[in-house]
C-alpha cells in the first residue's frame, strides 16, 4: 500500500505502541475508508480526543465556577417570556 506523503507531514515522533486486534483492524478500516495512512488517522484520533478532555475539564470548571451561560440565558428567556405574558395578560402582543 502506498501512503500519500500529504497523511506523514508534520509527523515527527515515531513511537512504538499496542493494540488489541480488534482495536487495530477497526483503526485500519477507517483508516482505509477516510483515505488515510494508519499513522495519520491514529494521530487525528488521539487529537480529537485529547481535545475533548481538554473541552470536559473547560465545562466542568466553568460549571463550578457557576459561568453556566446556556442555563443563564434560558433562565433570562423564561423570564421575559414571563414578563411578556403578565403584560398581555397571556395573549400574543402586537408587533
Amino acid at each position: 500500500m502506498v501512503t500519500p506523503l500529504g497523511n506523514l507531514l508534520g509527523m515527527t515522533a515515531k513511537v512504538t505502541l499496542s493494540f488489541t486486534d480488534e482495536t487495530i483492524e477497526e483503526a485500519r478500516r477507517f483508516a482505509k475508508r477516510e483515505g488515510l495512512s494508519l499513522s495519520a488517522w491514529m494521530d487525528q484520533a488521539a487529537r480529537e480526543k485529547a481535545l475533548r478532555e481538554v473541552f470536559t475539564a473547560h465545562a466542568a470548571a466553568v460549571g463550578r465556577a457557576s459561568l453556566d451561560l446556556e442555563s443563564a440565558a434560558l433562565a433570562d428567556a423564561r423570564e421575559v417570556g414571563m414578563v411578556n405574558d403578565l403584560f398581555s395578560d397571556g395573549r400574543p402582543r402586537a408587533a
